[in-house]
């Protein structure tokens, strides 16, 4: 990603935003609510071309997962799953973009 030129960084950096956002707002509407904390603490960032989804609630891990006293009620893995495709897609498309930029 470093050796693309800075309009195909930018392109590249908004649709894996994009991607991060859809991916949230899936969580969010997948995530049991009692409270309605946990839900507020879904977050999702891009850092040097690393999306990371989760969320801050210190009990978050054991909704996600579950424990031996509660079954697991996944939602950041569903909601990643359902939109993975559209991450390949991404990836793929600057692929393509960089071989052509190359002269590929």
């Amino acid at each position: 990603m470093q050796s693309f030129d800075s309009a195909m960084q930018r392109e590249v950096y908004r649709y894996l935003h994009s991607w991060a956002s859809d991916v949230k707002a899936l969580a969010k509407q997948l995530v049991p609510v009692r409270t309605g904390y946990l839900r507020s603490t879904i977050y999702a960032k891009i850092q040097e071309w690393v999306a990371e989804i989760g969320a801050e609630a210190a009990y978050a891990l054991f909704v996600e997962l579950g424990t031996r006293h509660m079954r697991a009620q996944p939602y950041l893995y569903p909601a990643i799953q359902e939109y993975l495709p559209q991450l390949e897609d991404i990836i793929c498309a600057a692929i393509d973009a960089a071989k052509t930029e190359a002269g590929l």
